[in-house]
């Protein structure tokens, strides 16, 4: 017995409980007089995206939808709310190599950190970045034109010899963040990092995957198509989905 009395009046560790007992003031005074947030509450979406209307995505048709069944990789996600659908353009022809896409959405709804981009979730299955590059999407809503900024990657697999395969793969993708876009990691927890008056927060990862055809487009087709599909998906999402900033 006091042998552990003397361990609990050690300097260290009584500087230890102070430093945890000032800090958990500080937070409590920080949220009482300064009305700041530091710690989040879960905000979830209005409607879970496996809920997404179909109807809703024309001229796209979904052709498949995926579910992740390896557990690791769903941990390793960190959400469980995301969307995985293969989508065609039923306007374009048979041959065009935009006609099909992989879309892969994923809301968070308690942001602590923001998970791994395709720069590196596509490098840590062994492909290699051939490109990377920042663009502005040109998003149409029923005639009105709105500009929102995104990353275009080009990554290129590997054969069994090691040399790079002619083949490419195109990925677009951007971020709903607090109801503003983002078109990086940076740029996503820039706009987390400002939220320190409420006390909730979201974000959401939007990417399109052109991996459905033998021929990758180039990347003017693909931010052309890309443009086209955020066109329609974007504005579901904003009016039936994601929370409505205002008004948390």
């Amino acid at each position: 017995m006091q042998q552990t009395i003397k361990t609990y009046l050690q300097p260290s560790f009584l500087i230890c409980v102070l430093v945890l007992a000032s800090a958990a003031g500080v937070m409590s005074l920080a949220v009482k007089y300064f009305g700041i947030h530091l710690k989040k509450e879960p905000l979830p979406l209005k409607k879970s995206l496996n809920l997404l209307d179909e109807n809703d995505l024309s001229p796209y048709k979904v052709i498949a939808k995926q579910k992740i069944e390896n557990e690791e990789v769903l941990q390793s996600l960190g959400t469980e709310d995301y969307l995985q659908w293969v989508l065609e353009n039923t306007d374009l022809p048979y041959d065009s190599p935009v006609k099909r896409c992989l879309l892969f959405i994923t809301y968070y709804k308690l942001p602590d950190r923001v998970p791994h981009v395709p720069e590196e979730c596509y490098t840590g299955g062994g492909y290699q970045k051939a490109g990377s590059d920042n663009i502005v999407l040109k998003i149409n809503e029923q005639g009105l034109e709105r500009e929102i900024k995104g990353k275009y990657l080009v990554f290129a697999g590997m054969n069994n010899t090691g040399w790079q395969e002619s083949s490419e793969l195109p990925v677009l993708y951007l971020f709903k963040v607090n109801g503003k876009y983002a078109a990086s990691r940076q740029d996503a927890r820039i706009i987390l990092g400002k939220n320190i008056f409420r006390n909730q927060a979201y974000f959401c990862k939007i990417e399109v995957v052109f991996n459905q055809h033998s021929v990758a487009p180039g990347k003017e087709l693909a931010v052309s198509e890309c443009q086209k599909l955020l066109s329609v998906i974007l504005p579901v999402l904003e009016k039936q989905h994601w929370p409505d900033w205002k008004k948390v």
